[in-house]
């Protein structure tokens, strides 16, 4: 399963975003790494293109060979094909798991994914990039539920926020799907279209 290992503190300092969530050393040096960090980059119309694709590509930790896939997908489907991208990627379990509050990071979120402590609609899925779909319940595996991770997300359930296109029981660590969410709805800083545009030109 490949996915990117290296340090994130360093990309979100490159992509000026927190990628992590509550990166304390990217609030503490808020320029590029590097020995020229500091110095004047030359933003062309690529660069600020290729600087929101990798910023989406880095949040959700998915490397460029399915990223392109996705966009392909999202192309394919009726409507705005930035708007699809970002559906598509927030659709995925690993996410979810994440925006539930179930994991601390969407690393966390795929590891524990990948380890099979959840059900969807009953089943087993250990495929982080699971497409969820509307009307799906996402459950955590009864044998993992005195888990330490899920023993912390249902003490500290509420801190962050749930958005609202799904629904957490904390009690039962369940999820309910009650639909995709639209674009207004997935608070991520991209420019979508920078995106589409990125990619148009390949």
């Amino acid at each position: 399963m490949a996915r990117y290992t290296g340090p994130m503190t360093k990309k979100s300092r490159r992509l000026g975003v927190d990628l992590v969530g509550g990166d304390q050393a990217f609030e503490r040096r808020p320029f590029p790494p590097g020995q020229h960090g500091r110095g004047r980059i030359k933003e062309s119309e690529y660069l600020l293109q290729l600087r929101e694709k990798q910023k989406a590509r880095f949040t959700y930790g998915v490397l460029e060979k399915q990223f392109r896939r996705y966009y392909h997908e999202a192309s394919r489907r009726p409507g705005k094909t930035g708007d699809n991208l970002l559906q598509l990627l927030e659709c995925r379990l690993d996410n979810v798991v994440y925006r539930a509050g179930f994991a601390r990071t969407r690393r966390h979120a795929r590891q524990l994914v990948s380890h099979g402590h959840f059900l969807v609609n009953g089943k087993k899925v250990n495929i982080p990039s699971f497409q969820v779909t509307q009307y799906d319940v996402i459950d955590v595996r009864e044998k993992s539920l005195e888990m330490t991770p899920f023993i912390v997300a249902r003490e500290t359930f509420g801190e962050r926020l749930v958005p609202g296109w799904m629904d957490v029981l904390p009690d039962r660590m369940r999820v309910l799907i009650h639909q995709v969410p639209v674009r207004a709805q997935i608070e991520l800083p991209v420019q979508e279209q920078l995106i589409v545009e990125y990619y148009s030109k390949k």
